[in-house]
């Protein structure tokens, strides 16, 4: 078939398919960024702002011919057109996504994808450490939109949305069939808009509206405490475009109490944002010290070092790891284990030693490739096999639902010790 007897569909399915073969080439046009990693197997990633854009600076892709590989999707397009037995559910932009991100996953690498729109942005607002919304998280239970919590002060819980309620549909629209970051799409909004929730709870026998006014909403990403003995504590949970100067402000706050030990929980925290990595490591590593050395395909090798003065160089610690600390978080953890600055205590990380950068694409989606691998100061490269914490405590899946820290306590026990 003549591309020029194409209907307009299949013709923009084949143009971004043509886009994304062109890739290769085109990704050099700018400098990328990585989105929220933590939902990509523990992503690490670039810097946060600047992003390639594939659209007025991409070549043409009408001045290329099509390839045997894009003829062949051409083929298919036209047999399912004339031969499925229901054409109205043949979607050429979900089947675009479908071929686009197959392309990309026969690369086998996982953690090089292809990203949706949707996706997409709402990972890219939560990096960016705040977003618009009613202030919730959900999670899909059994097919239902299910609250895990409101976060506390936000306009959900101000609302009396509860932990445990099923949310069956926003401003009249179905929320069934629907992925969590499609029904997330719906019930993010501008600030100050109102959107109405049709909720089922298990103490009320009708489903019920609750409407709930929008609001900005700040991620809480870091948790602090003085636990007994003096012992500081702090949990991140990502490393987003705001963590750095959170964790600086927190650590500030907790020296305050001249404490005799300090506690880094990076447990379950993916990754995210090199840079942050390497600014949040240096607060408890010397000027200079090497944090993790970045090697890419035809490049010399980059070391990145602590560049500026640190608040807590000196005081004891220990880092607290499990197999979900990946990434950047195996950066900060192995940067400390390697200096031998603290130890770690947990689990096994994850074990992810590359980093992505981020592409936007046409319509929203986004390309993540990998596009370099991190060395730590000590020369390990985290390749499936993680860091192995000095003091290794197992938790079951027992002990988190009866509420027992068994590293945690540990790691306290460790602290006290060191006593003289």
């Amino acid at each position: 078939m003549n591309s020029q007897q194409q209907p307009s569909s299949f013709s923009r399915f084949m143009r971004v398919i043509a886009v994304l073969a062109l890739a290769g080439s085109l990704l050099l046009v700018g400098f990328g960024s990585g989105a929220a990693a933590m939902w990509m197997l523990g992503s690490e990633l670039r810097t946060p702002n600047a992003t390639a854009q594939l659209g007025s600076n991409a070549v043409e892709v009408e001045d290329f011919e099509l390839t045997e590989q894009l003829i062949l999707l051409e083929q298919i397009w036209d047999i399912l057109q004339a031969e499925y037995i229901l054409p109205e559910q043949l979607d050429a932009q979900e089947m675009l996504h479908g071929a686009a991100a197959g392309f990309v996953s026969a690369v086998g690498d996982p953690h090089t994808a292809f990203v949706e729109p949707v996706r997409a942005a709402i990972m890219q607002e939560d990096m960016e450490g705040a977003f618009e919304g009613i202030g919730a998280t959900v999670e899909m239970r059994e097919g239902i939109l299910t609250v895990v919590r409101p976060l506390p002060n936000s306009p959900a819980e101000k609302a009396g949305i509860q932990a445990g309620d099923e949310i069956l549909e926003a401003d009249g629209q179905s929320l069934e069939g629907m992925d969590i970051m499609e029904a997330i799409t719906l019930i993010r909004g501008p600030r100050g808009s109102t959107v109405r929730l049709l909720v089922r709870r298990d103490n009320i026998e009708e489903p019920f509206i609750v409407s709930v006014t929008r609001d900005r909403i700040e991620l809480q990403i870091t948790e602090t405490r003085m636990l007994d003995g003096d012992i500081a504590y702090l949990s991140l949970s990502e490393f987003n475009a705001q963590s750095a100067r959170q964790v600086r402000s927190d650590l500030r706050e907790l020296l305050r109490d001249n404490p005799n030990g300090l506690i880094l929980d990076l447990r379950n925290n993916p990754g995210g944002y090199l840079q942050m990595a390497v600014d949040i490591a240096g607060e408890f590593l010397p000027r200079g010290a090497l944090i993790v050395t970045e090697t890419q395909r035809g490049e010399r090798d980059v070391d990145l070092r602590v560049s500026r003065a640190g608040v807590a160089l000196d005081i004891p610690m220990v880092v607290l790891v499990n197999g979900g600390s990946a990434s950047a978080s195996e950066i900060v953890a192995g940067a400390i284990q390697d200096h031998e600055r603290g130890i770690l205590v947990g689990e096994a990380t994850f074990g992810k030693g590359s980093v992505q950068q981020t592409h936007s694409l046409l319509d929203g989606s986004t390309l993540r490739v990998t596009i370099a691998k991190w060395i730590l100061p000590g020369g390990r490269i985290l390749n499936q096999d993680g860091l192995e914490p000095e003091i290794v405590v197992s938790m079951t899946p027992e002990d988190v639902a009866e509420g027992r820290d068994e590293q945690l306590e540990r790691a306290v026990e460790y602290l006290l010790d060191l006593e003289p």
